[in-house]
C-alpha cells in the first residue's frame, strides 16, 4: 500500500458526533457537544462521576437515544461494549469464550485460551462451568468474548474494577497493540496514560478531545479557563468604563456621536458569564496523635477458610507509626481477608496480631457499604458515626464528600455504588484515627476524586495499610509491600518500582509463557509428532491463504481504482479551471457534478480500504503467531 493511501486512512473518521444534547430530569449532561474518533485512535474518556461518561457509551451503542444531535457510524462498523449482565449458555469457560469468535475462526480455541490466560484464568479454570466463578471473573469472561471477536471499536468502562494487578498489566500490553479504535473509561490515571493516544473529556456539558495524556488534557483545560476568566474580567471592566462614559456624557450634545459609538460597541460586546464552580472532593483524614514505636505487629499469622486451601501462612510483619504498606496480588488470594484480620474482624487460626494499646483504626472495606442504613439520609449516617459529631460537623463532612444542600438529605437506598462509597469515606473522616486500613478505596471514585484521595492518604500522619491494584497509588505511596504471588505471601522491603526491578510478578511470568505459548505444549492436550506439526503448519498456511487472498486482492483492486479516479479528478479539476476562465457556465456545472461524483467514489473506496487493511493486518498477525507457535514445537 502506498504511503499516500496510508496517510488518507489515518485521517478517516470512524465516529462523528455533532451537537449532542442529553438530559435526565433537570440535569443536563451534554449541551450541543461534538467530537470525532478517527481511525486507530485509542481514546481515554475522563470526567467526574455523574457527568455522562457511561451515558455517552450507551448513546454510541444505541442503548439510549440523544435528545438532540446526531451520531454518525459507518455501515457494518462493529462496536462492542463489555456488559455487566451475566448470561452464559455453555458448560465450560473455554466454550463460552469461543462464542465470541468470528465465523471463520470458530475452531480457534487457542486464541480464546490466550485471552483467558491473560485475564487470570488457569488451564483448569477453562474447563469449569462459568457459573462457578465470582461475579468479577464472570465479567472477565464477558470481556474475553468481546476481545476475541475483534470489533472495530472497543468500549471499556472501568475494566480495572474487576481485574487484579497482573491482569491489568496484561491488558495494558494487549490494548497497546489493539489495531482498531478504543474508548476507555477508568479512574486509574497511570493505566489510561500508558494506553491512550488521545484524551477526551466531558467538561461543562461539552466534549473536548486532544492528542496526548490526561496530564496534557487537564493542563489545557486549566489554561483555557484561566484565559477565559482573565478575558471575562477585562471585558467586564471595559463594559463598566463604557457604561460610565455613556451615563456621564449622554446629555452633552457635542459628544452625541461618541456616545452613540460607545452604545453600539456595548451592544456588540459578547457577555462572558462567570464560570460555575465545579464541585470537587476536598478532604483530609483526622489524625489522632500517636507516640509509640510500632502501630501493629503480626506474628506467625495463619488463616484459611478450608483445610485444603491456606490463604495466609506464617506472615510476620511489624508496621511502624508512619508506614505506608501496600497489599498487592491476584484476586481471591487473601488480600481482603488479611485486612479483616488486621482490623480484628476475623480471628487467625494460628499466630497473633498485636495492635499497640493506643492505636485507633479507621477501616474502609469493599463490601461494608452493606452496613449503611437504607432509611437514613446521608447526613444522618455521618451524624450517627461518632458520639462527638454535631449537625454542623456532619454537614461539613457531607459537603467535603460532594453531598451539598438537598443532596445531603438523600436516602441511602437511592444512592449509586459510587455515592455509597463516598458516604463510607465520610464516616471514616468523622473520627480521629492513627491507622488506616483501606480496601480498594478508588473503585467507585472518578479520576479527580482518586487524586484527592491519594493526596489525603499521603498527608495522613498515621500508618496506612492499603489494598490496591492502582499502580499510580503503588508508585506514589508504597514503602513496603505485602505480596500475594505464586501461591505464597511475602513482605517486600522497598518501593513498588524496586519490586518490579527485582523481578516483579512470578504469576505474571507464568501467564506470559501461557499467553505467548513459549510453553505451547501446556495448551495442547496431547504430544504432537513431527507429522502432526507439519500437518498443522500446512493447515495454518492454507487457512491463511484462504482468508487473506480475497482481502489482498480487493485491496489491490481498490488501490488501482483510487489511482484511476484521482487521475480523473485531476483532469476534471483542470477542465473546470479552463471552463471558469472561459466563463462557460453550463460546462462548469456539469464538471462540478463530475467532480462531486468522483470525490464521493474516492471517499467510499477509502472507507472500504481502511476496514479491509485493518482486517488484513489483524489476520496476518494472528496467523504469524500460530506459525510461530508451531515452529516452537518442531
Amino acid at each position: 500500500m502506498t504511503d499516500r493511501i496510508r496517510f488518507y486512512i489515518s485521517l478517516l473518521t470512524m465516529i462523528s458526533v455533532e451537537n449532542l444534547s442529553k438530559s435526565y430530569s433537570r440535569q443536563d449532561l451534554f449541551d450541543r457537544a461534538s467530537f470525532k474518533i478517527n481511525a486507530r485512535e485509542r481514546v481515554g474518556l475522563v470526567g467526574r462521576n455523574g457527568h455522562g461518561k457511561t451515558t455517552l457509551f450507551r448513546l454510541i451503542t444505541g442503548l439510549e437515544t440523544p435528545d438532540e444531535g446526531t451520531i454518525h457510524i459507518p455501515k457494518n462498523y462493529r462496536i462492542s461494549y463489555v456488559r455487566q449482565h451475566i448470561e452464559f449458555t455453555k458448560d465450560t469457560v473455554l466454550k463460552e469464550g469461543m462464542k465470541g469468535l468470528a465465523k471463520e475462526e470458530k475452531g480457534h480455541y487457542w486464541k480464546v485460551e490466550k485471552i483467558l490466560a491473560g485475564l487470570g484464568f488457569t488451564k483448569s479454570d477453562m474447563q469449569k462451568a462459568p457459573q462457578t466463578f465470582s461475579g468479577g471473573y464472570q465479567v472477565r469472561l464477558n470481556l474475553a468474548k468481546v476481545l476475541v471477536s475483534e470489533p472495530d471499536m472497543l468500549l471499556l468502562d472501568e475494566p480495572s474494577n474487576y481485574l487484579d494487578i497482573t491482569s491489568i498489566r496484561w491488558i495494558e500490553r494487549f490494548l497497546l497493540n489493539w489495531p482498531h479504535e478504543l474508548i476507555l473509561i477508568t479512574h486509574d490515571r497511570s493505566f489510561m496514560d500508558k494506553i491512550v493516544t488521545h484524551t477526551m473529556g466531558i467538561h461543562r456539558k461539552k466534549i473536548r478531545k486532544i492528542a496526548g495524556t490526561t496530564e496534557k488534557y487537564y493542563a489545557q483545560i486549566a489554561q483555557d479557563e484561566e484565559v477565559y476568566e482573565k478575558t471575562r474580567i477585562n471585558d467586564e471592566r471595559r463594559r463598566k468604563e463604557i457604561e460610565l462614559f455613556i451615563s456621564r456624557f449622554r446629555a452633552k450634545a457635542r459628544l452625541v456621536n461618541l456616545v452613540q459609538s460607545r452604545i453600539k460597541t456595548l451592544e456588540k460586546m459578547e457577555k462572558h458569564d462567570r464560570l460555575e464552580k465545579i464541585k470537587t472532593l476536598d478532604f483530609c483524614f483526622r489524625s489522632e496523635p500517636f507516640h509509640g514505636k510500632y502501630a501493629l505487629s503480626a506474628r506467625e499469622l495463619c488463616f484459611s477458610y478450608s483445610p485444603e486451601r491456606s490463604l495466609i501462612k506464617d506472615l510476620n510483619i511489624t508496621i511502624g507509626p508512619r508506614d505506608r504498606v501496600c497489599v498487592v496480588g491476584k484476586n481471591g488470594k487473601g488480600k481482603t481477608t488479611l485486612l479483616k484480620l488486621l482490623a480484628g474482624a476475623l480471628t487467625p487460626e494460628h499466630g497473633q496480631i498485636i495492635p499497640h494499646p493506643a492505636i485507633t483504626m479507621g477501616v474502609f472495606e469493599q463490601t461494608n457499604t452493606s452496613t449503611l442504613v437504607d432509611t437514613r439520609a446521608v447526613v444522618e449516617e455521618i451524624f450517627y458515626s461518632a458520639p462527638d459529631v454535631d449537625n454542623q460537623k456532619a454537614r461539613n463532612i457531607c459537603g467535603a464528600m460532594m453531598f451539598t444542600g438537598d443532596d445531603a438529605l438523600k436516602k441511602i437506598r437511592v444512592l449509586s455504588g459510587g455515592e455509597k462509597s463516598r458516604v463510607m469515606l465520610g464516616k471514616l473522616l468523622v473520627t480521629p484515627v492513627n491507622m488506616l486500613l483501606l480496601d480498594e478505596p478508588t473503585n467507585h471514585l472518578d479520576m479527580e476524586s482518586s487524586d484527592a484521595l491519594l493526596a489525603a492518604i499521603d498527608s495522613f500522619e498515621g500508618a496506612v495499610v492499603i489494598v490496591t491494584h492502582n499502580e499510580m497509588f503503588l508508585h506514589a505511596l508504597a514503602e513496603r509491600l505485602i505480596v500475594f504471588d505464586n501461591n505464597s505471601i511475602d513482605v517486600f522491603e522497598g518501593s513498588y518500582q524496586r519490586f518490579l526491578e527485582k523481578g516483579g510478578w512470578k504469576d505474571e511470568d507464568d501467564w506470559q509463557r501461557f499467553a505467548s505459548n513459549e510453553n505451547a505444549e501446556a495448551s495442547i492436550d496431547r504430544k504432537l509428532t513431527k507429522k502432526d506439526i507439519r500437518r498443522r503448519r500446512s493447515e495454518i498456511i492454507t487457512e491463511r491463504g484462504k482468508i487473506l487472498r480475497p482481502l489482498e486482492s480487493r485491496i489491490e483492486q481498490i488501490e488501482d481504482e483510487v489511482n484511476s479516479l484521482e487521475k480523473d479528478l485531476a483532469q476534471y479539476t483542470q477542465k473546470m479551471q479552463e471552463a471558469s476562465e472561459n466563463k462557460e457556465g453550463a460546462k462548469v456545472a456539469e464538471l462540478a457534478r463530475s467532480i462531486h461524483t468522483c470525490q464521493t467514489a474516492i471517499d467510499s473506496l477509502f472507507d472500504e480500504l481502511d476496514k479491509l487493511t485493518i482486517q488484513a493486518e489483524g489476520k496476518r498477525v494472528f496467523f504469524e503467531e500460530q506459525l510461530n507457535q508451531v515452529e516452537q514445537l518442531d
